[in-house]
């Protein structure tokens, strides 16, 4: 019998998946103040709350919220407008890329810059540091990789950092030099940061609350109802607080500080919050470093060496680069660990993978804590020796399942397809019971969680590559991975991840059901409405975030 309680709004006509278990499924939900509090049949949801409102589901198939556990949206926000995004494909080759410099700078003042993210260098390459010159007409160019690892400055851009022949490169950074020791462009990890800090130095908290309105209605068209910020600046901070005070917040947001920030991370751990700190919209997740960097880059940390074809400025025997001194980055561990605040670190390779579970294992043996939940963020090349420690260490695979899809095709080149069985290899974490979160890493791969989870169920890449089909998955444990699991990792599992009683009544519709398409279409799945606490944030059928 239902017990009477104000219901708001219900959802009724639908085939609404619980992921309480698999299969599990109810036709209609009564929400209350964001939360649901009856499920049931339609005719006994419509008896039970006769004034509500009513979102009728018109039979189709409907999950729980998907939740990103590893995300830029702050990033992209602060992009918006002022960067060029190279990922709409209009950009094929060298000579185009110079075009659309000089066309973008072109009655520019002379320290207008063009900066440009997501660039893949597959696509044509850099160009050289003379021809950028020309393009730009003086005026400063960076040109930044996709992976957030590497980019390609001009002179004038390199003289506005103060990067010159006489400049030693920067802890855990790289600036590739000729013969002659001058700087040809190229910018590697800490010495790209450094360029991105220079150029975003003045945005404000008011440059990213403006993008990030549009990039979480982009969010919400993907069934997208909240995300873990990683590397969240402090720009964003402000930010995310402003939009929360003044309603404009429609993803829920779980802020991961990022440690590339020293006084940012040095004052989180000072000031007392801990993890959980805010609200159901807005809280503290924990503090994140980043370990190497990318396999698609060919800079990740391996303990072999990359295979096919060197990048520009390639060392040979090329194993890719740690990022972290370990005993300095064992004294940040544990000082966030002793303050109660998850810790994350990016690792992609074997080598930088096992890196960072030398470190979080030692702070384990100092300051053992029986539910930590340190997360290793990436986490793509898990072999048998680091699944092991995984599951002894229950230090989790927050997994960029993205990648598989989007850069699955750049790993098969620069690792071999015999790597693939170790790549993102959800079958063996779960039948080992390590807990695998998946991720996007947006706005590097696409935010579109039904591609990432293709690729899981399908184990095959966008253009159809195969990434081994023994480390294949159910549908339901790749939604699993997006809903369940991301919750878990946020430490939120008792308010959100699945459509039982008493959590957030977070949950999208879909235009086919996942559980009954053939699953090579998986990533065809598309959101017709998205839900967030019971209020319709998103609508198909109005093309438009509501």
């Amino acid at each position: 019998m239902l017990e009477r309680t104000p219901v708001d709004t219900v959802v009724v006509n639908g085939r609404l998946y619980t992921m309480v278990s698999p299969g599990k499924s109810v036709e209609a939900l009564a929400i209350a103040n964001g939360r649901i509090v009856a499920r049931g049949t339609s005719a006994d949801i419509l008896a039970f709350a006769p004034d509500a409102r009513v979102v009728d589901c018109e039979g189709r198939a409907g999950i729980p919220g998907i939740i990103d556990s590893h995300c830029h949206p702050d990033m992209q926000g602060a992009r918006l407008g002022r960067w060029h995004d190279f990922s709409d494909g209009a950009i094929q080759d060298r000579a185009q890329l110079l075009d659309l410099v000089a066309r973008a700078l072109d009655g520019k003042p002379g320290d207008h810059w063009f900066v440009g993210y997501r660039f893949d260098d597959r696509d044509g390459g850099y160009p050289l540091i003379e021809e950028l010159d020309r393009a730009a007409g003086g005026r400063p160019a960076f040109i930044y990789r996709r992976c957030a690892q590497m980019g390609f400055a001009n002179s004038a851009a390199l003289a506005a950092i103060g990067f010159s022949a006489a400049t030693q490169d920067p802890p855990f950074g790289r600036i590739e030099r000729d013969e002659r020791g001058t700087p040809t462009g190229l910018l590697r990890a800490r010495a790209a940061h450094m360029m991105i800090e220079h150029i975003q130095a003045d945005y404000t908290a008011d440059d990213f609350r403006r993008g990030l309105v549009r990039v979480f209605d982009e969010y919400l068209s993907y069934g997208v109802t909240s995300v873990h910020n990683s590397l969240t600046q402090t720009q964003a901070i402000k930010a995310y607080q402003d939009m929360r005070d003044a309603g404009e917040l429609k993803v829920r947001v779980g802020m991961l500080a990022t440690g590339r920030d020293d006084d940012l991370v040095r004052a989180v751990v000072r000031s007392g919050l801990r993890t959980g700190f805010g609200d159901e919209w807005l809280k503290l997740i924990g503090v994140e470093w980043v370990g190497d960097g990318s396999t698609s880059g060919r800079t990740a940390a391996y303990n072999e060496p990359y295979v096919g074809e060197p990048v520009l400025g390639e060392p040979p025997n090329n194993r890719g680069a740690l990022l972290l001194d370990r005993a300095e980055h064992t004294r940040r561990v544990t000082q966030a660990h002793l303050a109660g605040l998850m810790v994350c670190t990016d690792a992609m390779g074997d080598r930088g993978i096992e890196h960072v579970l030398d470190i979080y294992e030692d702070v384990l043996a100092a300051h053992p804590r029986a539910d930590h939940r340190l997360r290793i963020e990436h986490c793509c090349a898990v072999t048998p020796a680091i699944l092991e420690r995984l599951k002894r260490s229950g230090i989790v695979c927050s997994s960029a399942a993205g990648f598989a899809w989007d850069l699955g095709d750049a790993h098969i080149d620069n690792r071999g397809a015999a790597a693939m069985k170790n790549m993102w290899p959800h079958r063996a974490m779960i039948d080992a019971g390590v807990m695998a979160p998946a991720h996007s890493d947006a706005p590097v791969c696409t935010v579109n969680p039904f591609a990432a989870m293709s690729a899981l169920v399908n184990r095959k890449t966008r253009s159809g590559r195969s990434l081994d089909s023994s480390q294949a998955i159910t549908v339901y444990e790749a939604l699993c991975a997006y809903t369940r699991l991301g919750a878990w990792a946020g430490r939120e599992e008792a308010i959100k991840g699945d459509l039982g009683l008493g959590k957030l009544a977070d949950l999208c519709l879909l235009d086919r059901d996942p559980f009954e398409i053939p699953e090579e279409t998986l990533a065809d799945v598309v959101v017709t409405k998205t839900l967030v606490g019971g209020d319709v944030m998103f609508d198909r059928a109005t093309t438009k975030a509501a």
